[in-house]
């Protein structure tokens, strides 16, 4: 029989491309329930998060981006593991700075979900562009990453707090 060019798309695939399409539309319980109950997710910003502090992590930059407009592409993924590029552009709430982030994301899969999920950017490219003069001289140094970092957990945490309060 010949072959109509139809490749079916691995599972990780469909599953990338789910999540970044929900994430295009604001859809953050879309994403939320990806998660494996035991997932994990780490980035420059936030470190390593655990699935529940993932799901809200999510919501919170859906719910506060105003602005946010994300594009994704290079997906390869199979059964067990994927990775993709995407690509965020929003105002930086703290600083109202424009912000341009190029990411790599990797993933591992479990029961049809995600289990790992880590996003890898330029810490001091990013720093640059949300902090300005700040982040041009001290995004390369531990210091100011660890206050970042500090401060994306602290909001967070409020966040999440505000959310088990309604």
């Amino acid at each position: 029989m010949k072959s109509l060019g139809y490749v079916e798309k691995a599972p990780g695939e469909l599953l990338i491309e789910r999540f970044y399409t929900a994430f295009q539309q604001g859809d953050y319980q879309t994403m939320q329930s990806m998660y494996h109950d035991r997932a994990t997710f780490s980035d420059p910003v936030f470190g390593t998060l655990h699935a529940p502090e993932v799901r809200a992590m999510w919501e919170m930059l859906i719910k506060s981006g105003k602005d946010l407009r994300i594009s994704f592409h290079h997906v390869e993924a199979d059964r067990l593991q994927g990775a993709c590029s995407w690509e965020a552009w929003y105002r930086f709430s703290r600083t109202n700075r424009q912000v341009h982030n190029v990411i790599r994301a990797s993933f591992a899969f479990d029961d049809g979900k995600i289990f790992r999920h880590a996003d890898n950017f330029s810490f001091w490219k990013w720093s640059r562009q949300a902090l300005g003069i700040t982040g041009l001289l001290l995004g390369g140094t531990a210091g100011l990453q660890r206050k970042v970092s500090d401060s994306a957990h602290h909001n967070l945490t409020k966040f999440m707090t505000s959310m088990q309060a309604k």
